[in-house]
């Protein structure tokens, strides 16, 4: 009986542990979102950048862009709401337009193009994965000396090597 009762203590552990995994993964996940005015082209047609976007996420402003900017956030959860006050022209009255995003559990950073998301294009228009464009540096080729300051071809990096030669 009391080996039946430890087993069974042991599995229900196993099974809430489990259950609080898979809903960590759920409601924890968290994502990069990113924010594009860049111009888009799609289906032949060029959809032009306002003057500037704000956007506020949760009533907090994230960021002020202009032509070619980017913004960026990052949001837990699966769920993502925004709001994007825009100006289309400098000196211009101001725009208020509400979105809200289920985003993809695949994708860690998310981009979003402005102005195809206010031209009211579809999902795989404006959206699409970040990647990072890291560029690799050659790294220079260091000097390889023993503790005297000696190069290990046996020249002296200190001496001068006219006066090598005449010593």
């Amino acid at each position: 009986m009391n080996r039946t009762k430890t087993l069974l203590i042991r599995v229900c552990t196993v099974l809430v542990l489990a259950a609080i995994a898979v809903l960590m993964y759920f409601l924890g996940r968290g994502h990069t979102v990113y924010f594009d005015n860049k111009k888009l082209e799609y289906n032949g047609t060029t959809y032009d950048t306002p003057y500037k976007v704000e956007v506020y996420v949760g009533g907090e402003r994230i960021a002020k862009l202009y032509d070619r900017e980017r913004g960026a956030t990052t949001c837990i959860g699966a769920n993502f709401s925004m709001e994007l006050v825009v100006t289309q022209e400098k000196g211009g009255s101001e725009q208020t337009f509400s979105y809200s995003f289920k985003l993809p559990y695949s994708m860690d950073g998310i981009v979003y193009n402005l102005p195809g998301l206010l031209a009211g294009l579809p999902e795989e228009a404006i959206m699409s994965e970040f990647v990072s464009t890291v560029e690799e540096v050659p790294a220079d080729e260091e000097v390889v000396t023993d503790e005297f300051g000696m190069t290990m071809d046996g020249m002296d990096e200190s001496a001068d090597p006219d006066s090598a030669a005449a010593g």
